[in-house]
């Protein structure tokens, strides 16, 4: 009996049945540390995320980390485009320099 209930009670967790997650974390809490405080607290932080974003505490910090590495990604990607930008005004300036000093100089042969 045992045996079959403990093969259920896997099998709903697996399957994602199981309807209240937010009071795993807690649980876990209370098993590995003792602490009936502790893991009331965690529960009570975990549900008022939920309540508040609509998601639980692992997704909010899953989500607020690619935010994160997206800006970072966004941050690196202009400044190589300011930097390639930078060269390309700066190749343009020698360029019509070099145009220039070219017609200057054809300009003086053609007038000996």
């Amino acid at each position: 009996m045992k045996k079959l209930f403990l093969n259920i009670l896997i099998l709903l967790f697996l399957t994602g049945c199981f309807q209240n997650t937010a009071m795993i974390g807690p649980a876990m809490t209370l098993v590995s540390t003792g602490s009936t405080g502790q893991a009331f607290g965690s529960f009570l932080t975990n549900k008022a995320v939920e309540e508040e974003t609509g998601m639980q505490a692992h997704e909010l910090i899953v989500k607020k980390v690619e935010e994160q590495q997206l800006k970072n990604k966004d941050k690196r990607i202009n400044k190589e485009l300011s930097l390639m930008l930078e060269q390309n005004i700066q190749n343009r300036q020698l360029y019509i320099l070099l145009e220039n000093n070219l017609k200057k100089t054809r300009t003086l042969i053609n007038s000996n």
